[in-house]
């Protein structure tokens, strides 16, 4: 008898134990309200191949009808001068691209070339030397200018080309299994108008999908600023880039781009007009040439090229392409996932929600609760990343958090999974495992998971 009660006993004591210890660890995962409204009322509701491609549904009609005018100079090729269809003439002389959606196509992502001849798929070279302007940007190269451009119209001679070639890095998890990494090397030949600076350095950019931009420009600076800190959280920082800003003649907080380093869609757009197509505006009226080019003898599609009118329209356009919602938001494993994402430390960059201001020109963009996952600021990523060029107050290691709103469509929108600054990562898994610098400790956190834990997070960033 004496037996039955003490193992009665021990039972019981065992039962209410593990009772209390799953009472004390259970944790009832939901998903927040609106959760699957990445862009607020900016947001659609499509997960086919053209779901970066859908207007903001709360523009008014007339801003519906400038969206499709802007579309149509974004995806449609601009060809050499003189031409018939004066409206988009003046390609080149050198370039990268023939149409914006050459690299963005379908308003998504470009990644790295498949071979060495492959051309407009959406990477291209930066080019810069010691030193800085006066307004605090890099130089470019003296030959060369500040990108490679990789094709000339007929009757020119090509600055260059670039390969690419990969040096394994192999990852182990805690629990032993690996994963093998592909550093790229990048090497330029062909060179037309003799060597590129001896210091100079070269930095790969990979065109990136286009999705919510006008949200990210209507967030409010002070809400950017109060993301910044140092040293606090496992080491992580945050700092703004201040950017020269064209249009107002000073330096302002910078927002896109890799490295931050365009303050304005505007800018960023007119830059990639100039810089990737060779298509002059009233932001930027000169033609980049090389310093031993006679460059009045060769066509251009008039002064500027794309006038301000028709610009107006693709950057309404580019401000107004809507989100894509969330998928499964509230499925068990994506909770989860989204739950280690934050345990692990993941959120002090890739904060997920924030108030879009309201002041921004656009109505449609105004006081939107949105779900971007960036904070739009520059963090050290560690060497491994590192480019080595400066870009006004980013470093060489410096990089912007890149949003994550729309990553899980890329594969259905461009049928590829290229992540990060150069395409470098294959998918999620190796772009997690490429962060350094600040982003250490998460990433290590992140090795330490069980297989089950990893691939809940990978089904929530996916789920993005």
């Amino acid at each position: 008898m004496k037996n039955y009660i003490k193992l009665s006993f021990v039972l019981a004591a065992t039962l209410l134990v593990s009772c209390s210890s799953s009472d004390a660890d259970y944790e009832d995962l939901k998903a927040e309200d609106n959760e699957q409204f990445s862009g607020g009322d900016v947001t659609v509701f499509n997960t086919s191949e053209e779901a970066f491609g859908f207007f903001a549904p709360n523009l008014t009609y007339d801003e519906q009808s400038n969206f499709g005018i802007g579309n149509s100079f974004f995806r449609q090729n601009w060809v050499i001068a003189p031409a018939s269809t004066t409206a988009r003439d003046g390609l080149g002389p050198y370039f990268n691209a023939i149409s914006c959606s050459s690299c963005h196509f379908k308003d998504g992502r470009g990644r790295p070339q498949y071979a060495d001849n492959e051309t407009g798929h959406g990477l291209l070279l930066r080019l810069s030397i010691a030193g800085v302007d006066a307004h605090g940007a890099s130089l470019p190269d003296p030959i060369y200018g500040g990108q490679l451009q990789d094709n000339a119209i007929l009757g020119q001679t090509t600055k260059g080309t670039y390969t690419i070639a990969y040096t394994p890095i192999v990852e182990t998890y805690a629990d032993g299994s690996t994963v093998t990494l592909q550093k790229p090397i990048y090497t330029i030949s062909n060179l037309g108008f003799g060597a590129l600076s001896s210091n100079v350095k070269v930095s790969p950019r990979v065109a990136n999908q286009v999705i919510g931009l006008g949200l990210l420009e209507a967030i409010p600076e002070a809400t950017i600023l109060a993301f910044a800190y140092q040293n606090t959280k496992n080491g992580v920082s945050g700092k703004a880039n201040y950017v020269y800003d064209i249009v107002s003649n000073s330096n302002v907080l910078g927002r896109f781009g890799w490295k931050a380093n365009q303050p304005t869609i505007r800018q960023q757009a007119a830059a990639a007009f100039s810089g990737d197509m060779g298509i002059t505006s009233s932001l930027f009226p000169t033609e980049n040439i090389p310093a031993s080019v006679n460059g009045s003898g060769i066509p251009n599609g008039g002064e500027p090229e794309i006038s301000d009118a028709n610009f107006d329209k693709v950057v309404f356009y580019s401000s107004t392409l809507a989100v894509p919602a969330r998928r499964d938001y509230n499925d068990a494993t994506v909770l989860a996932g989204k739950k280690t994402f934050e345990t692990i430390g993941c959120t002090s960059c890739h904060i997920p929600k924030m108030t879009t201001g309201t002041t921004h020109a656009i109505a449609a963009l105004r006081s939107q609760v949105i779900r971007p996952y960036t904070d739009m600021l520059l963090h050290d990523m560690g060497t491994n990343l590192a480019d080595n060029a400066p870009d006004y107050l980013a470093t060489g290691t410096e990089w912007r958090t890149q949003p994550l709103w729309g990553i899980g469509l890329i594969n259905t929108v461009n049928k590829h999974t290229f992540l990060m600054h150069d395409g470098r990562a294959k998918n999620v898994e190796e772009a997690i495992l490429w962060h350094g610098g600040e982003a250490t400790y998460a990433k290590s956190e992140f090795k330490k998971l069980a297989k089950k834990e990893r691939d809940a997070l990978l089904t929530f960033i996916n789920s993005l």
